[in-house]
């Protein structure tokens, strides 16, 4: 019990010790400690005056299914309804073509990016400035409903909502060549089956006259290749269509609002910064100097 009690009363005796030590030096540096913060304080304001603002456009949009929609259309053992909205990995695929690279670049070129962020042509990193500015001020992400969000920072606040448009224009230009690339392939590889099917039911109808088993066979094949044609065409039609892969839900909008600098967290932050530094500077220096006095 005495060395509880000891413990205690060490422990009071110390946060007394550092309170008074605390009051005391408040006291004797205050007046200074005012005068930093309030420079300080102007300080961070004309320094933030100088910072030139940033404008946020903000668009979204939701994936659709269209990927899948002559067979969604065509092929009633499809469960998908091609007027649904599209799913988590719809959503997912969309992000993820609007972070491509191949987005940035159309962008960067598009709008001259590399001139309008100033940056030099004959600078030895350029590329990696431009990506680095460009991935700072672009962003994409889900929203809570399977929608995507673009959000665009920029000095000018027309041209951040001209970019979010011109990518959610985009991302349909580049679905489309996307799937027209693997419907391009799929429809070779039906014809080229189904013309195979065909040459194979002409020389089994062109043996001899045969039985119930030739006729069976060629009933059966006949089937088939009805049911290849058929899935020819649709490779076909998904060549040649061209479709919405997606439903703007908002349009960029040109802000009459900056969205950044937060000047008043630039002042509080430089004037408590400087606050912080002065407060360390005495208690380093204050000692000394009082000991030579």
């Amino acid at each position: 019990m005495n060395q509880e009690n000891n413990k205690r009363e060490t422990t009071s005796f110390d946060a007394q010790a550092v309170n008074s030590a605390s009051s005391a030096f408040f006291k004797r540096w205050w007046k200074l400690l005012l005068i930093v913060f309030v420079v300080a304080a102007i300080a961070s304001a004309v320094a933030s005056m100088f910072i030139k603002p940033l404008y946020m456009s903000t668009g979204v949009m939701m994936p659709t299914n269209s990927n899948r929609l002559t067979k969604a259309i065509m092929d009633y053992h499809y469960s998908m309804d091609f007027m649904d909205y599209g799913a988590e990995d719809d959503c997912e695929h969309a992000v993820q073509i609007l972070m491509s690279k191949q987005m940035e670049t159309a962008v960067c070129d598009h709008f001259n990016l590399m001139e309008h962020y100033a940056i030099k042509p004959t600078d030895k990193y350029k590329k990696t400035d431009l990506s680095k500015r460009y991935k700072r001020y672009v962003t994409v992400k889900r929203t809570d409903y399977l929608g995507v969000q673009v959000s665009v920072l920029d000095q000018d606040p027309q041209m951040a909502a001209d970019i979010v448009n011109y990518m959610l224009d985009m991302y349909d230009t580049i679905c489309h060549d996307m799937h027209h690339e693997r419907a391009v392939d799929a429809a070779e590889v039906m014809n080229a089956v189904c013309d195979a099917a065909m040459e194979e039911m002409d020389s089994l109808a062109s043996t001899a006259k045969g039985s119930a088993w030739k006729d069976y066979l060629l009933r059966k094949k006949s089937k088939k290749l009805a049911e290849m044609q058929a899935r020819a065409v649709q490779t076909s039609v998904d060549k040649d269509m061209t479709v919405s892969y997606r439903y703007v839900v908002d349009r960029g909008e040109p802000s009459d609002k900056k969205d950044r600098p937060k000047r008043a967290l630039i002042v509080l932050g430089g004037s408590l910064g400087a606050l912080l530094v002065c407060i360390f500077g005495l208690l380093v220096f204050a000692p000394a100097k009082k000991e030579e006095e």
